[in-house]
């Protein structure tokens, strides 16, 4: 766990920091896919699928029948599967691949949140299990996450709520402030990708983090501040991909083709 200097009186304020391409070089979980891959949770054919459907994703966006397919469909494949079983593959890949590939620079403006008193909070579409790791291995107060339903630590395989994407950041955000006595107007919001303008324009501060282009352009237009954190050689190697924030919802993407394959296996079984 790092260890922060005592935090000043509490503000009032929060800062919310999206994760992927914010905090973390690249998609989060991708790592965690990739983890549970080697443990045999699905298929190399399933693996392939998730990169085509996050492909999907970052080239042409979202819709929402697409939305609404993984909301009903999602998760099928931990059905069953423990939460603490979950979490410790997430604790796993913190600790030998995420932590190694933190922005320095966002570390230390997370810092300075928390030394200033202000509530840390991640925003992010990544499951809640795997952000809110990631919130306490960085000091943060919390995480708003997807939320996979689960009963007596084992998970159902639906989804509880909405992915943690695009309006439900900003929806999510204006509801913890509520709950929570925050003051938005003096709140910072901090996020790579358009996905993340709801939750950007819900607080008085918003500032970008290693933008991607469309945001870069929309925040020079209304005049926001924007923080670069990448190398130079990071931000060419980087400059095709789009909305590294979907990697979250592309994630559950991948459980849904998986849940449709096991469907059709079963129904040709019956026959």
């Amino acid at each position: 766990m790092p260890s922060h200097a005592t935090p000043a009186e509490s503000t009032g304020a929060a800062a919310f920091f999206d994760v992927d391409n914010t905090i973390i070089r690249g998609a989060s979980s991708f790592h965690l896919a990739r983890a549970l891959y080697q443990r045999r949770f699905f298929g190399t054919l399933d693996l392939l699928r998730f990169g085509v459907i996050q492909a999907k994703y970052l080239l042409f966006g979202e819709s929402r029948s697409q939305i609404e397919t993984v909301r009903s469909r999602a998760l099928d494949l931990i059905a069953g599967r423990s939460v603490a079983e979950i979490t410790a593959v997430g604790e796993e890949v913190y600790d030998t691949v995420l932590e190694l590939r933190i922005f320095p620079g966002t570390k230390r403006l997370l810092d300075d949140h928390l030394a200033a008193g202000d509530q840390v909070w991640l925003v992010t579409a990544t499951p809640v299990e795997i952000g809110g790791l990631i919130a306490r291995r960085l000091g943060g107060t919390g995480c708003l996450g997807t939320v996979a339903e689960h009963a007596d630590g084992y998970y159902t395989g639906a989804l509880k709520g909405d992915l943690m994407h695009g309006e439900a950041k900003g929806a999510a955000v204006r509801e913890l402030a509520e709950r929570e006595g925050l003051d938005l107007a003096a709140s910072y919001a901090y996020g790579d990708s358009l996905n993340d303008l709801p939750m950007m324009r819900s607080v008085g501060h918003p500032c970008p983090i290693n933008p991607d282009v469309r945001l870069r352009r929309f925040a020079k237009e209304v005049g926001w501040p924007i923080r670069e954190f990448r190398g130079r050689s990071q931000r060419v190697a980087n400059r095709g991909v789009r909305t590294a924030s979907w990697a979250g919802a592309a994630w559950v993407a991948g459980l849904v083709l998986r849940a449709v394959q096991r469907s059709v296996r079963r129904r040709l079984r019956g026959h």
